[in-house]
């Protein structure tokens, strides 16, 4: 019975999410999850006999990418569950993804097979070898059509270049090179070559007990390819240049907000920590996620911030307790829509936060198996520290810390966002009138 117990819940947590994609369409939506598997699904097309079926998203292919490691030199168990999927710009009929672990960057190949040839001259239908003696005549092998299959391949694997673990990956706006990023070191790959890249980030002090920051995130610019930016666990942000230095340990751009004194307490250097960084698809802006805000940086303004967004200031004086039940800890992402005039990040409750930045105007939305029936309208959320409670609101004593969304996506180019919370994947679009 115990270990019945201990499976249900090995299986509940390899159903956890672990990150969310769109492709560079739209058409397709990739999630990973702790248990190293990958899930693609693909939308609808629309019909005239159902026109509002478009938007739909369908199970289109799941594989699995990674699997349970151990590392002998080390005695360290890897783990498979999925840190990051990355898409690559679709070339031909077939989809190419880069996914990864904390070790081991993985490129698959999503194709579709809808014929099969048939008439072998030296096979028989079966697929045994033939008798040569027997062979009398010569066939041309024809292509049949066959029910559609839809097949992942592995076609690189990218590993052994990472002594901690990979938080992120960014496929550069050159499509021949990506970035790998782990705590101390970035290291730059060729897409076709797996047996070599190159270190252009190494932030290893000599005496590691001198260490007092470790690289949080890496993300190439959009349309510049010698451009990328890191962020730090102390809450700076680097832009560095690669036709600088062949190591870029030497940032060009350096932005960071003095903390303000008042502010200061035993949390503060966690809790400015960034756990996401985004360019803007302008190119234009960077957004930055730490546990209580998003900021959004203009590049040709280091000093300070453009925009500061409260994401759950009411948590604030929760601190000590988030610090025991280790949330403190937690990696909220943060995503742009397509137009970069809306930011969207997750909090806990399964509540995500959306700040309009033309208006000034924000909403916490949840969700949750209540609200995701079809056409159901999201109501936005309120919490309320201390003091009454209205009827619509919730008490920021009564939030739920394990129901957390730490990854969203928003579509390319419409009004779709994805939302993982916990095992279950969310996809909500805007209302059609």
């Amino acid at each position: 019975m115990h270990l019945l117990e201990e499976d249900k819940r090995r299986f509940l947590k390899a159903d956890i999410i672990s990150t969310v994609e769109f492709n560079s369409t739209g058409e397709l939506l990739a999630t990973g999850d702790k248990g190293g598997r990958v899930v693609v699904f693909q939308r609808e097309q629309e019909s005239k006999n159902q026109p509002h079926r478009r938007g739909e998203y369908n199970v289109y292919s799941t594989f699995q990418s990674h699997e349970p490691e151990f590392d002998y030199l080390k005695s360290l168990e890897i783990e498979e569950k999925i840190n990051k999927i990355r898409w690559l710009p679709q070339q031909n009929a077939a989809y190419f993804l880069l996914s990864t672990n904390d070790k081991t960057v993985k490129l698959w190949k999503i194709s579709e097979r809808d014929k099969r040839p048939e008439g072998y001259n030296l096979k028989d239908e079966d697929g045994r070898i033939r008798d040569p003696a027997t062979i009398t005549t010569l066939r041309v092998p024809v292509l049949r059509p066959m029910d559609l299959m839809v097949e992942a391949a592995p076609r690189r694997v990218f590993s052994n270049a990472h002594t901690y673990h990979i938080n992120s990956i960014s496929v550069n706006s050159d499509y021949e090179t990506f970035m790998s990023t782990d705590d101390l070191r970035i290291n730059l790959w060729n897409l076709e070559i797996t047996n070599r890249s190159f270190n252009i980030v190494d932030i290893k002090p000599t005496n590691m007990e001198e260490l007092t920051e470790v690289i949080t995130a890496a993300e190439f610019h959009p349309h510049h390819c010698n451009t990328f930016v890191y962020s730090s666990s102390k809450g700076s942000i680097r832009l560095c240049d690669m036709r600088a230095a062949a190591l870029c340990d030497n940032h060009s751009k350096f932005f960071e907000e003095p903390e303000d004194p008042s502010n200061r307490s035993f949390f503060s250097e966690i809790i400015s920590s960034i756990s996401d960084v985004k360019f803007s698809h302008s190119g234009r802006y960077l957004m930055t996620r730490d546990y209580l805000t998003v900021k959004v940086w203009d590049l040709n303004m280091e000093s300070k911030p453009l925009e500061t967004y409260q994401v759950h200031d009411y948590l604030r004086s929760k601190l000590c307790s988030l610090y025991e039940n280790d949330c403190i800890f937690d990696k909220f992402e943060c995503v742009w829509n397509g137009s970069d005039s809306v930011i969207m990040t997750g909090s806990y409750n399964n509540f995500f936060r959306m700040f309009d930045r033309n208006t000034k105007r924000d909403v916490t939305l949840e969700a949750s198996r209540e609200n995701s029936k079809p056409r159901a309208i999201l109501k936005p959320r309120k919490v309320c520290v201390g003091g009454k409670r209205r009827k619509d609101e919730i008490s920021v004593d009564s939030l739920d810390f394990s129901k957390k969304i730490l990854h969203t996506a928003w579509h390319p180019s419409e009004n779709i966002i994805a939302v993982a919370a916990t095992n279950n994947l969310y996809i909500f679009q805007d209302k059609v009138n």
